[in-house]
């Protein structure tokens, strides 16, 4: 085996906390129980998907989310949408200062324009005016790269695009459709279980 020498992180559920049923809930207070059939851990369908892939920008996804709601206004959805977002505990990115001694450390996340304005306020609130994306040695979100996990041609593009060797590259996500599909691109994975954290990782990777 290669030494490890790239650890790429996923975001929500990951480094930054998300409460998916929140939304889910949101959105059937506005009126949309359907909204659970399209959102879901490692998965997105219909509208919610192009909207990761950049295809449809925020206008044409409010619509969307508005119609699913009957009409409602556009800062209610918006509301609803971002609720699943919650906080960034520091401990998880003090202990990536720790790794970075060791390790290039990477973010790639299937997320979108909206959610991305909002977390990085969160982190930026948290961290006293820090970027997230600085925490890395680069961060690739789906929205801005048109393509998403588990989609095989994604993790390739960001490998190509790092200049990344996959047998020296581990990824981690908590969504096991993630893994699978960076396992296929000849990533190493480690899938975060649910109740678990990146500090109960037994990091001692190469």
């Amino acid at each position: 085996m290669q030494p490890i020498k790239n650890i790429i992180f996923d975001l929500g559920g990951v480094l930054l906390n998300l409460d998916i049923p929140k939304t889910t809930a949101a959105f059937e207070h506005l009126g949309a129980p359907e909204f659970k059939n399209l959102f879901g851990l490692g998965r997105a369908e219909s509208f919610l998907k192009a909207y990761e892939v950049g295809t449809i920008n925020d206008d044409e996804f409010v619509s969307d989310l508005q119609k699913l709601t009957g009409g409602k206004s556009r800062e209610s959805v918006v509301e609803a949408w971002n609720a699943m977002l919650l906080d960034f505990p520091k401990e998880r990115f003090e202990l990536l200062q720790q790794l970075k001694e060791r390790y290039r450390i990477y973010l790639f996340s299937n997320t979108n324009a909206i959610h991305l304005t909002a977390f990085s306020k969160t982190f930026s609130d948290t961290f006293n005016g820090a970027s997230l994306d600085d925490e890395f040695t680069k961060a690739w979100y789906s929205h801005l790269i048109r393509m998403r996990k588990p989609d095989v041609a994604a993790y390739e593009y960001i490998l190509k695009d790092a200049q990344l060797n996959a047998g020296e590259t581990v990824f981690i996500d908590d969504a096991l459709v993630n893994i699978e599909g960076a396992r296929k691109a000849g990533l190493h994975g480690i899938h975060l279980e649910p109740g678990k954290t990146i500090l109960d990782i037994n990091w001692n990777l190469s």
